[in-house]
């Protein structure tokens, strides 16, 4: 029988991702047109510097004109080195090494059986030297789709329970998912990034650049608190900014897991032994070397266990992940 709700899944996922291509660049640039107005009403940014009481608009229009091609163009070049590097970035963070067919053909095999029954493309297979339970798919095409599995997977499920779990990877992959999770992964990385390189700039400024700008200025301060004023404003956008972003991964339902689970049941045969795996999963899945959430949510099972307090309170009111007691009871009822 054809998975059922495999081409609705491809287009609402590809639309998805074409949904957030759009939006990163107009909440990055609305950033960076509020900094502007903010910057022009402390009089900052305007030539009458220190004398402005309003927004002088036609000034900030025409300073977001002169800017937007450089934000456009680095955020643009920054996106298309990320899109395309995404592979080797992904391996970096989580250790992974390819698989070769000599070192494990079981898993291999299974591959390649799960991939002839449905009629796609065989996609890489990387291993993590890690005796903890886990595995992941990534890639943005056929030339970069993987899978991905620890060695202790390999190594503690029987051959239904692997294959369910290989099957839910392959069908992350049929479904799309791997694309919008990269698109998701570097957007987050992006903002990421500008929200520590604001924190570190503001930092330095309280420590070193305020005090001698007070120093050099006759005691009146005021360049040192113009600087310290720019850089908060730059902070709190940023801030906003990443926030927004983050709110992206709503746009990775929950239900995609779902839809995984259901597909690499049907796909495997065996809706108990994908149960079984998840179960034991769940019982080992931490990674202690994943450290990025970004990448951590491409996972079966999220690697949650060795966080603990406000960072994993953190992480599941932003989870992608559904939990996996309600994961198993769905597959129980197939």
């Amino acid at each position: 029988m054809k998975y059922v709700g495999l081409h609705t899944q491809q287009v609402n996922n590809n639309f998805k991702s074409l949904l957030l291509l759009f939006l990163f660049p107009c909440i990055l640039l609305g950033m960076v047109y509020v900094f502007l107005v903010i910057l022009n009403h402390l009089g900052v940014s305007d030539p009458a510097y220190g004398e402005v009481a309003m927004v002088d608009w036609d000034y900030v229009n025409y300073e977001m004109m002169c800017i937007l091609p450089w934000v456009v163009g680095i955020v643009g070049l920054w996106f298309v080195i990320a899109y395309f590097s995404n592979t080797a970035m992904i391996r970096r963070a989580t250790g992974a090494r390819s698989l070769e067919r000599r070192e494990n053909p079981r898993v291999y095999n299974i591959v390649e059986n799960l991939t002839m029954s449905c009629g796609m493309p065989m996609p890489k297979i990387n291993v993590i030297d890690d005796p903890q339970l886990n595995a992941f798919a990534s890639g943005i095409d056929n030339n970069s789709y993987t899978v991905t599995v620890t060695t202790g997977i390999c190594d503690r499920l029987n051959d239904e329970e692997l294959a369910g779990v290989i099957a839910h990877e392959l069908t992350h992959i049929r479904n799309r998912d791997t694309r919008l999770l990269i698109v998701s992964i570097i957007f987050v990385g992006i903002m990421s990034t500008i929200l520590s390189l604001a924190v570190r700039i503001m930092w330095n400024t309280f420590i070193y650049g305020g005090g001698r700008r007070r120093t050099s200025s006759g005691g009146k301060g005021n360049g040192g608190v113009a600087i310290i004023v720019v850089m908060l404003v730059a902070c709190v956008l940023a801030a906003i900014g990443y926030l927004f972003t983050l709110l992206t991964r709503f746009a990775i339902s929950r239900k995609r897991e779902y839809m995984a689970d259901a597909g690499g049941a049907e796909l495997c045969g065996n809706p108990l032994a994908l149960a079984s795996a998840l179960r034991k999963i769940s019982g080992d899945p931490g990674l202690g070397r994943i450290d990025r959430e970004d990448v951590a949510q491409l996972f079966i099972i999220h690697p949650q266990a060795l966080k603990g307090g406000i960072t994993s309170f953190m992480s599941s009111l932003f989870s992608t992940h559904p939990s996996t007691e309600s994961r198993i009871a769905y597959l129980e009822q197939f």
